[in-house]
């Protein structure tokens, strides 16, 4: 696939560029109490492992303030972004810290003489801002406006908080305009997208459930990406968030858009499946997860589909009668039992 991407504002969070050519990046949020700060660094850890580009925290209180410090310098192999709602003086504090981005919802931070004192300190320390705007907490003003959080409501808020950061001179800005309604994301992402040229981070927020949320994401995030809109993503779930990264990377797998990790293609099965595919699939995917390299696996129940598809895998099983046909890289190696696909697939990988 080759989507015309729209080339945005290039931004530096950390060791990452969003915008530009740059490669689009998978974020998450840590969902510990980011005050108990060997749990939120363990978690973050996890993250990293499963792929993760850019991890947020959560700083809510004091003892969060507090606890970001420790937790910059514990995760320096990954940009750590400072999430800041109400309290402006937290984001202050995080930035001192050395986080590499601060997210802010416009909507509740309060005055513009806050936001003001929130960009002076980001641009002493070179940190990018996230103008993040959620359905739910757009201004009263602007809603009373519009009757409701719509797309027009959305980017109204965002465009209006642009242009105070602007008129302080602070320009390195990443822009988000969330719902849990998947269409009004996609309207008010192609609306601010046709106005602005900031690097733009894609969600649907508040998505729900691995099951619904995964559904909603692939839907919103992934319809932008293939319009060419977007810079960097993060899939909200209600799951861990090692969960919401590996949903990110499949979107932009499936989209050709990053290369890296393993792809398992298997047929959805039908009464002439003989093998048990369930339980190998299910394997396979638990011993690769945590695998970067660019791999793609078929693993298929029958003859119909099977030989083919395993050929145009770089490791392919066609599965016969408690037995398979195992392919490398296009090639027919050998005849296997079924009790030894996995072990089969895993040693090609570690080859």
């Amino acid at each position: 696939m080759n989507f015309a991407r729209k080339k945005t504002k290039e931004v530096k969070v950390g060791s990452i560029t969003i915008g530009g050519n740059s490669p689009i990046s998978v974020q998450t949020m840590t969902k510990t109490k980011t005050a108990d700060i060997d749990a939120t660094v363990k978690q973050i850890e996890r993250c990293c492992r499963a792929g993760a580009d850019i991890v947020r925290v959560t700083v809510n209180d004091k003892l969060a303030a507090d606890a970001i410090s420790e937790i910059v310098k514990q995760c320096s192999f990954i940009p750590i972004v400072a999430d800041i709602h109400f309290n402006h003086i937290f984001a202050i504090k995080s930035i001192e810290a050395g986080v590499a981005k601060v997210r802010i919802n416009p909507g509740n931070i309060g005055s513009e003489d806050r936001i003001k004192q929130v960009l002076a300190a980001a641009k002493e320390h070179s940190v990018p801002i996230r103008i993040g705007v959620n359905s739910g907490s757009v201004e009263k003003e602007i809603l009373e406006k519009h009757g409701r959080p719509s797309a027009e409501a959305l980017y109204e808020s965002a465009m209006k908080h642009i242009d105070i950061c602007n008129k302080f001179g602070f320009d390195e800005l990443i822009i988000a305009v969330k719902s849990s309604n998947v269409k009004l994301t996609i309207d008010a992402y192609r609306l601010l997208s046709e106005k602005v040229d900031y690097p733009l981070h894609l969600g649907v927020t508040e998505a729900g459930t691995i099951e619904s949320g995964t559904i909603k994401s692939s839907i919103g995030i992934g319809t932008l990406l293939a319009e060419g809109i977007g810079d960097t993503i993060r899939v909200s779930l209600t799951a861990e968030p090692e969960k919401e990264v590996e949903v990110g990377r499949q979107i932009l797998r499936s989209l050709e858009l990053r290369q890296t990790g393993v792809e398992i293609i298997s047929c959805p099965t039908c009464g002439r499946l003989e093998v048990d595919l369930f339980s190998i699939v299910k394997e396979l995917e638990k011993a690769t997860k945590d695998i970067q390299k660019n791999i793609k696996i078929s693993v298929l129940g029958c003859a119909v589909n099977g030989p083919g598809e395993a050929r145009e895998s770089d490791i392919g099983i066609a599965a016969g009668s408690t037995s398979a046909l195992l392919y490398y890289k296009g090639d027919l190696i050998k005849k296997i039992d079924e009790k030894d696909i996995v072990s089969e697939v895993l040693r090609l990988i570690n080859k």
